[in-house]
């Protein structure tokens, strides 16, 4: 229940400016200049910051080749600090797919043999990220941010969708690309009532980022191997599919903090410094 309020004040917070919704525009002040942690669309009416991979491609697709130090820095710093605990408690996008996956439905784990599919959003993030706003631009050099054109379901639900509704002209303007994402939406929240988090497991480039730091950022778990017995109990609780024994900080982990509660031996520790 403290995760899910963290969860939910948090999405609150960055998505603010209801004034957006009666005026069917977004947010242009001061502070859509600063990156939010999570994965939150820019042209959402509500939205008050600015979506950190959005922002990047803004930058790297720009005519000029500029590097993004403000964006890198602010994802390294908070990587470096927290890991994925953003990803399991301040991004509103995994409260989305976690209120979807309490829709009673039949529930499914990722196989084995699909585990391999996690590496897909690191592809993501070099290919639709970094390389295509890079290189592939038109004929005045400009490129183009391809996850949030081509991908990305956050822009859809919190973008796209509000400010089609809320202005005739763009009713007008939709078209095959319009309905391309609306497609992918629909199969990501079908995957999200029956899978634990499937864009956040396979396709997300935050995450990607983020899960890099897991092994070396200053907040992580600890397992007090005198108290472990490898009951396995914790695994069975992880809906990640992570063996938290073995692998307490697992490039996949959120930091929800489920296992840490089931542990009928107190053996699982969150800490926040560098002291082992």
């Amino acid at each position: 229940m403290k995760r899910k309020l963290v969860q939910i004040i948090t999405s609150i917070g960055i998505n603010s400016y209801f004034k957006g919704f009666f005026e069917g525009d977004i947010y242009k002040g001061n502070l859509k200049k600063i990156c939010v942690p999570g994965l939150n669309c820019y042209s959402c009416p509500s939205a008050l910051g600015s979506c950190p991979i959005g922002s990047l491609q803004a930058i790297i697709s720009d005519i000029k080749y500029k590097f993004s130090f403000y964006v890198v820095g602010f994802l390294m710093l908070l990587g470096g600090l927290l890991g994925r605990f953003i990803c399991g408690w301040l991004c509103p996008f995994g409260l989305i797919q976690e209120l979807l996956y309490k829709i009673p439905s039949p529930k499914f784990r990722v196989s084995k043999r699909f585990e391999k599919l996690k590496y897909l959003k690191y592809v993501i993030l070099i290919v639709f990220v970094i390389l295509l706003p890079m290189f592939w631009v038109n004929d005045i050099g400009m490129g183009s941010p391809t996850f949030c054109k081509y991908i990305c379901p956050v822009g859809t639900i919190e973008g796209g969708i509000p400010l089609v509704i809320l202005n005739e002209s763009l009713r007008l303007a939709i078209g095959f690309l319009f309905v391309w994402k609306i497609a992918l939406l629909i199969i990501i929240i079908i995957l999200s009532i029956v899978i634990f988090r499937p864009f956040c497991r396979f396709i997300c480039p935050l995450g990607a980022i983020y899960s890099l730091f897991n092994p070396i950022s200053v907040y992580k778990l600890n397992i007090d191997l005198d108290k472990c017995t490898q009951c396995g109990i914790c695994s069975q609780k992880c809906k990640l599919d992570i063996e938290v024994y073995k692998n307490p900080n697992s490039l996949e982990c959120i930091r929800c903090g489920e296992c840490i509660d089931s542990c009928p031996h107190n053996a699982i520790k969150s800490q926040f410094g560098f002291k082992e």
